[in-house]
């Protein structure tokens, strides 16, 4: 079983080009995220053509996350207990489109575009620290119930883990993504049990802005992975980062990011 996680930076300019990509390399489910646009306009029919069930939460220019499977999808979730949102009162988590999952094949996969925060000084930084404080509450509750469970945590996780995971961290100290804390954020969700499955196999970036010729030089970090449950991380056997679906005109920010299990 290939589970992959991608930050595909607007479905509907490269849809094609993103299954096309899954066929050849073989994957079952991928996790999606920022596909900006709603649900009427995904591109449903690209996924189906190719063999794919696909399932898409999202209302427009921003955000949207979409898991397309071709071994199930079944009992699909929009948004995850006590999920935080940003705004008004009547901001939902649907409406927020950063949170969804699917049963595929027996294992629970998420698909998450945690909040990117903006500045440390910004509400929204608040936000994204209170957001991800939340998954690892629910996150750890889910594996107190069952601790065979099979659960995916793919992701555009918007923080780069340790000064290893970026090209030059002098320019992002006091910035968002390296925060303390983010990373404590982030760790906080390893303490409560899950699992980078993609660590042991594979460590290169998978983001590398448009600008400033960074993905020539390989100014990049590493913010996308798959943080699994004991029980499923157990069975992962391999893991890596597409740098190549990251080149050619018109490719997205970040590359996919792929564990076998």
């Amino acid at each position: 079983m290939r589970i992959a996680t991608w930050n595909v930076n607007s479905i509907r300019a490269r849809s094609e080009t993103i299954v096309g990509w899954m066929e050849r390399a073989d994957i079952d489910v991928l996790a999606m995220q920022e596909t900006k646009c709603r649900d009427d306009e995904f591109p449903v029919m690209s996924f189906l053509a190719a063999g794919y069930d696909v399932m898409h939460v999202g209302t427009g220019g921003f955000n949207g996350v979409a898991i397309a499977s071709r071994i199930g999808l079944e009992e699909v979730e929009i948004g995850f207990e006590g999920q935080p949102t940003f705004g008004s009162e009547h901001v939902t988590p649907a409406r927020e489109a950063r949170a969804m999952s699917a049963l595929c094949g027996g294992v629970r996969v998420w698909s998450l575009y945690v909040p990117n925060g903006r500045a440390l000084d910004d509400p929204h930084y608040r936000y994204k620290l209170e957001w991800l404080q939340k998954l690892r509450d629910i996150g750890a509750l889910w594996l107190a119930h069952d601790p065979a469970a099979q659960i995916v945590l793919a992701g555009d996780w918007n923080v780069i883990p340790t000064d290893d995971d970026v090209w030059d961290p002098a320019q992002f100290d006091g910035t968002v993504h390296a925060s303390e804390p983010e990373r404590a954020a982030l760790q906080s969700i390893r303490d409560a049990g899950f699992r980078d499955s993609v660590l042991p196999y594979a460590d290169g970036y998978t983001f590398w802005d448009y600008t400033q010729l960074r993905f020539p030089r390989n100014e990049g970090m590493r913010i996308d992975t798959l943080l699994c449950s004991p029980a499923f991380d157990d069975r992962v056997r391999g893991a890596f980062v597409d740098r190549d679906a990251r080149k050619g005109k018109g490719a997205s920010d970040h590359a996919p990011v792929v564990v076998e299990a």
